[in-house]
């Protein structure tokens, strides 16, 4: 192991565990002012969909491309754990019976399993709510004007014409499978949108140029392109245990993807192009640029 990739695993566990503790302190049984109780139950199903390990690539994604402009740390990590409840929300209601219908995730009972549809459904709208709390609140150290630009980046990255937008895109593809442009629209919106806010994020939090900004959110595209490719390939090739939730789903249900659409082999080749543009963008920065470089590899080579 070379010492750029040990370097970006360990700032990546580092990280991992900055969002874990931040997390776990947001989710604590004491109520914040204005909060009249937090119900144990809901509560107890927030923190088993969020509390449950993971890389945490998305806060890390908001935390590094804050530190390449020379961002505050402390409101980038406070950022990081806000779009973690947002996604996380996703995952908790994408395993919903009514949508992919999955009992596992991270090799854990899923919320609706462990608890009942009802709390889960619960769970996530808390979690998606909170994230904006966490944003807005006085302790995220960040102009008013920087707020506002996150709150509206996020919902425009979570709502209809992003992440649940595209989960009714997928839904729909279970019924009638979409062209390419359809299965690229799809991905973008399911998967991209939030990693694109990650990386977009970094830029507001610094308060950078236009031109960084808009040159991240770039980044942010190759890289989500790359995860759900990956992703894809990953339901095709590996085993259940190993990524800690069913796979071959998609194949199961006649979904489709640019995988099944194109090959293993294209898929692989695509993944290859896609890390050498987001590598491009980053250029300007130079060896500041290491670590995000190094995540661009690490999302299209990623085996769980």
């Amino acid at each position: 192991m070379d010492s750029t990739n040990s370097s970006f695993e360990h700032r990546l566990r580092d990280n991992a565990g900055k969002v874990e503790a931040i997390l776990s302190q947001l989710l604590a049984d004491a109520c914040l002012s204005g909060e009249i109780t937090r119900p144990t139950r809901l509560l107890e199903a927030m923190r088993h969909g969020v509390l449950n390990g993971g890389k945490r690539l998305r806060p890390f994604l908001v935390m590094e491309t804050a530190a390449l402009l020379g961002g505050n740390d402390d409101a980038a990590l406070r950022i990081g754990a806000a779009l973690e409840c947002v996604h996380c929300y996703s995952l908790v209601h994408d395993d919903l019976p009514a949508m992919d219908d999955d009992d596992l995730r991270r090799g854990q009972p899923t919320v609706h399993i462990a608890f009942d549809y009802a709390t889960a459904i619960l769970a996530g709208d808390s979690l998606l709510t909170y994230a904006f709390d966490i944003i807005a609140a006085p302790e995220t150290d960040l102009p008013s004007n920087r707020k506002i630009e996150l709150v509206l980046a996020l919902s425009r990255a979570a709502g209809i014409g992003g992440m649940a937008g595209g989960q009714t895109l997928d839904l729909a593809a279970e019924k009638e499978a979409p062209d390419e442009r359809g299965i690229t629209m799809l991905q973008a919106m399911k998967t991209g949108a939030l990693i694109r806010f990650a990386c977009e994020a970094g830029a507001i939090i610094a308060g950078a140029s236009a031109e960084n900004r808009q040159r991240l959110r770039t980044f942010g595209e190759k890289i989500g392109l790359a995860f759900q490719l990956a992703d894809d390939l990953l339901d095709l090739t590996a085993d259940a245990a190993t990524m800690g939730k069913a796979t071959g789903k998609d194949a199961g249900r006649g979904k489709g993807t640019l995988v099944a659409l194109h090959g293993q082999a294209w898929a692989e080749t695509t993944l290859a192009r896609l890390v050498t543009e987001a590598a491009e963008l980053l250029s300007p920065y130079g060896e500041k640029a290491t670590l995000l470089i190094e995540t661009a590899r690490f999302v299209a080579s990623r085996r769980s």
